[in-house]
C-alpha cells in the first residue's frame, strides 16, 4: 500500500543536513535530499528525519 505525504507537510520540510528541500519518492516511501544524496525512510506515514537513518543515494 502506497501512501502520500501531506503537500504542506512536504512543502515546510528541508533536509536536516543541507536545509534544502525534499522530494517525495511514492514507490519507496522516502523523503529525498538530492542536494544530500540521502533518503529519508517514512515509517507509517511518519517521516525519520534522522541523518544515520537515512539511505545513501
Amino acid at each position: 500500500m502506497s501512501a502520500t505525504i501531506d503537500p504542506w507537510l512536504l512543502e515546510r520540510l528541508v533536509c536536516p543536513v543541507t536545509r534544502q528541500p525534499l522530494r517525495y519518492d511514492a514507490e519507496r516511501q522516502e523523503l529525498v535530499s538530492d542536494a544530500a544524496g540521502l533518503a529519508y525512510p517514512i515509517r507509517d506515514g511518519v517521516p525519520v528525519m534522522l541523518e544515520e537513518e537515512a539511505r545513501r543515494l
